[in-house]
Formats: structure tokens, sequence, C-alpha cells
């Protein structure tokens, strides 16, 4: 016999069992109880959560500039700084990517000496530039190598297979030629070579790849989560003992005087790119090398798309406050990826490299890095969904700037406007300085403060000072946003 139609499918579940004995009625009675109970404190967490995040919402940062201008070493100097437990939980994880850095520099020398010891042409100098530089100039002797570069090669062999285990390790998505690790320094290599290649990862999620094995629940998970670890740990002990039974030679390599000649008749400034550790040999071939604060700070990896950093701020007047850092990529083709981002937004810092007055866009080696720069500021100060949000300037790699002007380099020779100003780095910041505070003040939506800071972000301590005024501004500023709110 069915049940009736308006009988409530509910209130038959609940009800008690028929023939309920008093002994089972008590037992039921305390098990709803405590069901009862159990979704109350659920029910009164997420209120006070909700109610959390209603009161202190986090403050939400976004770094901005073009590509190697500073913005991904920004973001390490935040968490270095105001999340220290997490930074020094992942500090051992950047040993792969300061290998891979080093590798890549004893790459791109070897694939130059190659081209040499072969009589390789270059025809380095791209159609849009306006001069071809040769490699070697035609009033100087030939370089001279001998045999002994020709074992060097083939002793440092090795190096490519590890590099090769070092990428899949990290994940990469995506290799590109041509990269600003070698065009956009004004470095030429010939085109009929291998080019440098830049290792791409998409976001920040070969963090994850070193750590594959963790977070698996099934027996078969663990199962393979530690056939990974396993595989994981065999690899990097290998690419380390590699690494360091080659170290006298990698040593030899870069201290060469014909290698170092052929550096500087190519204008190739390895020792002024990113990632550059063949000055640190001896400490980096080990096979107990752990990196340094300052390696980390040094060390080089592109990534595409978006990352997006939670920082639970430790100290400091935001102590308590969480925040939300955001890196995006900054070549041309990433630049769309920004505008998301924008509403919402508490603050930008925006990271213009004041050394590169001299260099050409690695993407389009028609356009000037600073014009560049002047281009991507005013997109930003125009923006009106950006006119309620704090905008701070960070003119970087003023340490490169002072190394660049020592050598003789007259920035005047790049940038007509300077006129006959003294060409020092306090001159010349200064004049750039103006320039991004006149664009700042035309383009703006609505009055606002002009904020710059003359930075070195790969110094830490002097970016921590930096980071301190800049950090409380934009917290303060937050709050009282969020007050009005």
């Amino acid at each position: 016999m069915g049940r009736q139609a308006d009988e409530d499918p509910l209130s038959l579940a609940i009800q008690p069992p028929p023939n309920e004995t008093p002994e089972q009625r008590d037992s039921r009675l305390q098990a709803e109880a405590l069901a009862r109970r159990i979704s109350n404190d659920i029910d009164e967490e997420l209120k006070a959560e909700k109610a959390a995040l209603k009161k202190k919402p986090p403050v939400k940062v976004l770094l901005l500039g073009q590509s190697e201008s500073g913005k991904s070493t920004t973001l390490k100097n935040f968490q270095m700084n105001y999340a220290k437990n997490t930074w020094a939980e992942e500090l051992a994880s950047w040993r792969t990517v300061v290998q891979l850095n080093l590798l890549r520099n004893v790459h791109t020398i070897l694939d130059l000496v190659s081209s040499e010891m072969d009589g390789t042409p270059d025809s380095s100098a791209d159609s849009e530039d306006e001069t071809p530089t040769p490699s070697i100039d035609d009033r100087q002797p030939p370089l001279r190598f001998t045999e002994k570069h020709g074992v060097l090669k083939l002793r440092l062999l090795p190096l490519r297979s590890v590099q090769k285990d070092l990428e899949d390790r990290l994940g990469a998505s995506s290799v590109e030629e041509n990269s600003g690790y070698l065009a956009g320094n004004g470095m030429n290599t010939p085109k009929s070579k291998p080019k440098s290649q830049e290792v791409f990862v998409r976001s920040s999620g070969w963090k994850t790849t070193l750590r594959a094995a963790n977070g698996r629940r099934s027996s078969d998970a663990r199962h393979e989560a530690g056939s990974v670890r396993r595989t994981t740990e065999v690899d990097a002990r290998r690419a380390t003992e590699v690494i360091a039974s080659c170290g006298d030679d990698i040593k030899t390599l870069w201290e060469d005087e014909t290698v170092q000649e052929m550096l500087k008749r190519r204008r190739v400034r390895l020792d002024d790119t990113p990632g550059f550790f063949l000055a640190d040999i001896d400490r980096i071939a080990r096979r107990d090398y752990v990196p340094s604060d300052n390696d980390v700070m040094r060390a080089r990896l592109r990534t595409l798309g978006v990352q997006e950093h939670k920082i639970h701020f430790q100290e400091g007047p935001a102590a308590g406050m969480d925040w939300i850092i955001y890196d995006v990529g900054g070549s041309r083709t990433q630049r769309p990826a920004w505008f998301p981002y924008f509403d919402d937004c508490d603050a930008i810092i925006f990271l213009a490299p004041v050394n590169c007055f001299d260099e050409k866009l690695a993407e389009d080696r028609r356009v000037n890095r600073l014009e560049d720069s002047y281009a991507l500021w005013k997109m930003i100060c125009s923006s009106k969904l950006l006119a309620k949000t704090q905008i701070i300037l960070f003119l970087n790699k003023c340490d490169l700037l002072e190394k660049k002007l020592r050598s003789g380099v007259k920035v005047n020779k790049f940038v007509p406007s300077l006129g006959d100003r003294k060409n020092d780095a306090h001159t010349v910041t200064q004049y750039f300085a103006q320039h991004f505070k006149e664009i700042f003040k035309h383009c703006s939506p609505e009055p606002r403060s002009f904020r710059v800071h003359l930075t070195s972000v790969v110094d830490p301590k002097a970016t921590s000072l930096t980071l301190q005024v800049v950090g409380e501004r934009i917290f303060l500023e937050h709050m009282q946003r969020v007050n009005l709110m």
C-alpha cells in the first residue's frame, strides 16, 4: 500500500522508528542534540569568518612594469620581510632555479665559443637596428681559441642534459627564443646558432612541482607520490653532483682571457643580466649548496600568466592583515591580462628600470625600453578604473645605471633631451623622475600625490626600508578606504 499524497517525505524520515524502546529513544535524542550543536558551531564559524572578512578585507597590491623590470624581485622582498616562515620553508626550492640560471650562463658562453671556433659569420643585427655590430672588429687580431677550449666544451657537455632535467623538474611550460636575456641587453649573438632560451613556468606552480609528493591521500596516490619524490630526489642529487664535478671547468671557462675578450668584442654583458651566477661558482658548485636570501633575490625565472600571492603580515602596522600581491607578466603579449585586476585594487607599484635607456624591447627591437616604460606609465595613470588607486613608482636598477655610466656610456646619446646636464646617476634619475611626474600630473583623472622611490630591489636591506615606508602608506589608505565603505 502506497503512502498518502499529502504525507511529507521529510517528516516520515525523521519520525521515531515504530516500537522504539526508551533506551533507543534516549540514544536518538542525544545523537540529534549532538548533530544540532555541531551544525550550530559550523554556522557560527561561518558567520565569524564572514564577519572577519567584512571587517578586514585584504589589501590588494598589483606589481606592474615591462618584462625584467624587477616585479618578481619586489614580490620576493615582500615575502622575505613579511612572510618569514614561508620564505624559510621555500628557500631550498630555489636551488634548482639558481642551478638552472648558472647553466644557462655557461651555455650562453659555450654557444658563442662554438660559433667563433666554427667560423660562423655574425649577422646579429636585426633589420630594424640602425647599425650592425660585428662580433669581431676587422682591425683587431683574430681570437686565439686552442685545443684547451675544445676540451672544455667536451668536459662540460654533460651539463646540457642536466639543464634539460632542471627545466623538466620546474615544469617549464614553454621556451622562448631571442628573449630579453640576451637581446634586451644589447648583446649580439649569431642568428645561425641557437640563441639563449628563456624558460617560462606558469604561475608559481613550479614550487608545487618540486613538492609534487605532498598532499596525496589514497594509498595508490601515496605510493605514486613516494615514487615521484624519490625520482625528484635522485634527479636533484644528480644535478648537484654533475655541477659540482664540473665546477673547476666552469670557472676556467669564465675566467679564460680569450673568452672574456670574445664577450667584450661582442658586447655581451652577462654580469649585468638577471640570473648571473658565474662569479659565485666556487660557492654554488658544491654538493652541500643551499641558496642564500641574496641568491633568491638574484635568481631569474620568468612566469606566464598572473601570480597571486597571499601574505599574512606578522609585524608592523599591518600585523594580522592579509595582503594579496599580484605579479603579472610584463611582455607585450601578456599585458592585456592586467586589466581584470585593476578593479578593487588598493595600490599599484610600477617598476621602471632606469638602466635601460640604451636598450630595445626583446619582443620589438624598434622600441626603446625607456620609452616603453613611459608609455606604460601613461596608460596606467590615465585609467579611470584606477582613479582612486594609489600608484607608487619605483625607478629601479639604479645600481646597474651607476655601473653603466661609470663604464663611459653617455645618456644624452640615447636621450637627447637630457642636453648638457651631468652624466651621473643622481642627475639622470632626477631627470627621469621629473618626466614620469609630468606624465602623472597631466594624465591622472583626479589629483593625487606623486610618490617615487629610487630602488635596486636586488638589495634586500635597502629594499626592506623602502617597503616599510610604502607598506605603511598603502595600509593606512586602505583602512581609510574601508572605513568609508
